[in-house]
């Protein structure tokens, strides 16, 4: 089925007084130092953008006209249909906007992509990421569920349906990917592929030349803790 495609804001229209980058909840839960050296890496290769860091379930406090360069792929649908005035823009567009960004290599490694369900509508984000992957020497080998036609990699089915019935939509996400191993952007999706038995790359660490490290896997657990911490940010 075909979708309506959402824009971004073009890199052109951004105020750079009005410029925040959000990491999201997830990531900021998963890796702090990941969230500064992203942060670091935005400001000495594209502007100086500030660090926001209220999450997406709540009022961002912005002026109208503002911008948030975002990681997560709800964050991105939040904020930019919840709150009047607020545009988006990932940090996967931005990064693959700059020339000449200096970028890890990866010869020799293929990775089928995971893209998020919420970026379905976003085919400029999938393009933005498959980009930064050649750009990184990776090739690419994609399931026919990605880009536009992606599904949901199961979590978030949870807590509609018990862990135990979440796990098999998740192993079965995981098992639709051609390569053992797996590109990803969400802190959600990099779970789901290993509960599947996938070795997932979060495009964050690929970025950084970092390994990726995928935590808690208990569906329990994990949800709880990002739900206090959204209740506290």
């Amino acid at each position: 089925m075909e979708v309506t495609p959402i824009q971004s804001i073009r890199l052109s229209d951004i105020d750079p007084d009005k410029c925040w980058f959000n990491p999201g909840c997830a990531l900021a839960i998963h890796s702090p130092i990941t969230v500064q050296r992203l942060f670091a890496l935005i400001q000495s290769s594209f502007g100086p953008v500030k660090l926001h860091t209220l999450c997406c379930h709540h009022d961002p406090q912005l002026p109208a006209g503002s911008t948030i360069i975002n990681t997560c792929a709800g964050c991105d649908r939040r904020f930019r249909s919840l709150y009047a005035g607020v545009n988006t823009l990932t940090l996967w567009e931005v990064l693959d906007s700059i020339p000449n960004l200096h970028l890890p290599q990866y010869s020799g490694l293929t990775l089928s992509v995971q893209d998020p369900c919420s970026f379905r509508r976003k085919p400029q984000v999938h393009s933005a990421v498959r980009s930064l992957l050649a750009k990184m020497n990776i090739a690419i080998l994609d399931s026919p569920l990605s880009g536009t036609r992606s599904i949901c990699c199961g979590d978030n089915f949870y807590p509609r349906l018990p862990t135990e019935q979440v796990n098999p939509l998740q192993i079965k996400r995981a098992a639709q990917m051609p390569c053992p191993e797996v590109a990803v952007y969400c802190i959600s999706c990099a779970k789901s592929m290993a509960i599947g038995g996938k070795v997932p790359h979060h495009m964050a660490d690929l970025v950084l030349g970092e390994p990726t490290v995928v935590g808690e896997t208990n569906l329990e657990v994990y949800h709880t803790t990002l739900e206090n911490y959204i209740g506290q940010h």
